[in-house]
């Protein structure tokens, strides 16, 4: 009995040194109780141990009464143990909704990773096409200016040729219309 004892003590001590950093105020006062419960019990087996070695009876002896007493003493261990363990499954129970906790902010951040790479990749395609789109006006611009330059070129010399024609007198025109 002792063994078991030790040996849950023991479980609950490392138990309680790996979580000890991610304890919540629930799982604080839900770990206090079942220290409270594992003190209780060490303190009903000391006193079982006790009242194994009693004996009241004539010539040293048990009596009814003394083992009725050992008795309810086991009873009230074997009370206590039952406490701890429903005490326990509600903190594993804590832990267990830790974790869930932990997991879905675990998938909720890698959804939104998720859907802030797919926005990035869709913004990338949109900035590479307007780049694109961009260069082709740019170039049509060019194009256009180009156009207008040679139209503008093209109107002056025009200009320019009508100019002379009214400024030559009638003869150079008449010779200029036969050749």
């Amino acid at each position: 009995m002792k063994m078991i004892l030790l040996c849950l003590c023991f479980v609950f001590v490392q138990y309680n040194n790996l979580f000890a950093q991610s304890d919540t105020s629930a799982y604080e006062v839900q770990r206090n109780k079942i220290n409270q419960l594992l003190g209780e019990r060490s303190g009903r087996f000391g006193q079982y141990e006790s009242s194994l070695g009693k004996r009241t009876g004539i010539f040293g002896l048990k009596t009814k009464k003394d083992m009725q007493f050992s008795n309810d003493i086991l009873r009230q261990i074997v009370l206590t143990d039952n406490d701890i363990f429903s005490e326990l499954k509600i903190l594993l129970d804590y832990k267990d909704l830790e974790k869930k906790q932990v997991e879905t902010r675990a998938v909720t951040v890698e959804s939104r990773i998720d859907r802030f790479q797919a926005t990035i990749t869709r913004l990338q395609q949109e900035n590479e096409k307007l780049r694109a789109e961009s260069e082709k006006k740019e170039v049509s611009k060019e194009r256009i200016s180009v156009f207008q330059v040679i139209l503008f070129i093209a109107l002056l010399i025009s200009l320019f040729y009508i100019y002379r024609l009214k400024k030559l007198p009638k003869t150079d025109k008449q010779s200029l219309k036969n050749a």
